[in-house]
């Protein structure tokens, strides 16, 4: 990383584990949470596990190659699967990557496992998400797939929400925990403002502090089991899904993306437009269904129509057969000059 300045000469010949706890020392001192500060070690030490190197001078390029194709490999067989396997090596080569820098290898050491292609994100359809709330068996169920359906909480956002976060008459939330350390403010929908109130009632009655008091595993979980009475595909129903489910629905209803970008607390509107992509295809669908449509609508009668000049009812553009105004000098449609005596009456 290039926070410090090169590291004590004595690290580049001391016990790997030594330098690895002196990095992540430096890590927390430069004011990285203590989530990045695991998510290093965690990168960090699987490598170091799987090599069994003990000093620097131990690594070299194929050491690095063998233990990406390794773990590429043991990813599981599903898309889904490989996928998740994918996105966490992405960020494992990143951090092996950057610690290594600092010990003084070559970038070049560690390529980096690239990324799934933000195209494949998956959401859900809105009757999907109708299944899921019907097959809800108590409160908290309805709360977790309303929240992350009408709000776009990121999971740890959602189960960081205490009953101090939430505005109940406002039906606004408070999210405190964000990702990027930026307080941000959401919208309860219809669904998710009525299970708020009955939820915030019931901690006031039993003293929790709490929104949604579960473990991310408690909420992997539920949502596995809620897919499975509603008959969804379980692989497909994550707190990340419903959050990329919210996106499209809000694009397709026409939130703009500055606005969207600030819902969801993306600090760069470039990663709000991925969302563009999922809906790309739905909104060309819509525009030649309704354009099309509208169209065929204006179009000429197939029938013989006997042109009568200077008339004053709707007329036709004798040349593409749209409707026209009388009296246009010009088609609006296919821009050819329009004299008055070329333009057709509509029949009755």
């Amino acid at each position: 990383m290039d926070l410090f300045s090169a590291p004590p000469e004595h690290l580049k010949n001391s016990d790997l584990t030594y330098s690895l706890d002196y990095f992540l020392n430096l890590l927390r001192a430069s004011g990285a949470s203590e989530k990045t500060v695991l998510s290093y070690k965690s990168a960090i030490e699987d490598f170091l596990e799987f090599s069994s190197v003990k000093k620097l001078s131990d690594i070299n390029p194929g050491t690095v190659v063998n233990w990406v194709n390794s773990r590429l490999k043991k990813g599981g067989k599903s898309v889904v699967e490989k996928r998740r396997t994918q996105v966490t090596m992405h960020y494992y080569t990143m951090f092996v990557r950057r610690w290594l820098n600092w010990l003084g290898l070559p970038k070049e050491f560690v390529p980096v496992v690239k990324k799934p292609s933000s195209s494949e994100i998956s959401a859900l359809k809105e009757d999907e998400v109708e299944r899921l709330i019907s097959a809800s068996r108590d409160l908290k169920d309805v709360l977790i797939v309303s929240l992350l359906f009408e709000t776009g909480l990121r999971a740890n956002e959602l189960l960081s929400i205490t009953k101090n976060d939430v505005n109940v008459e406002g039906k606004e939330v408070t999210v405190k925990n964000a990702k990027y350390g930026k307080e941000r403010v959401v919208f309860l929908g219809e669904i998710s403002s009525e299970a708020v109130k009955r939820r915030i009632e019931e901690m006031k009655a039993n003293g929790e502090d709490r929104l949604v008091d579960l473990s991310y595993n408690g909420l992997y979980k539920r949502l596995k089991s809620l897919a499975r009475r509603a008959g969804l595909d379980e692989s497909k129903v994550r707190p990340h899904v419903l959050r990329h489910t919210f996106a499209t629905v809000a694009i397709r209803r026409g939130v703009s993306l500055p606005a969207l970008q600030r819902i969801l607390g993306h600090s760069d509107i470039k990663v709000t437009q991925i969302y563009m992509h999922l809906v790309k295809d739905d909104l060309k669908r819509e525009y030649e269904e309704k354009f099309n449509k509208n169209r065929e609508q204006n179009r000429r009668p197939s029938s013989s129509i006997e042109l009568k000049p200077n008339t004053n009812i709707l007329s036709y553009c004798p040349y593409c057969g749209n409707k026209i105004i009388p009296g246009s000098k010009f088609c609006p449609y296919c821009g050819v000059k329009l004299p008055v005596e070329e333009t057709a009456p509509e029949s009755t």
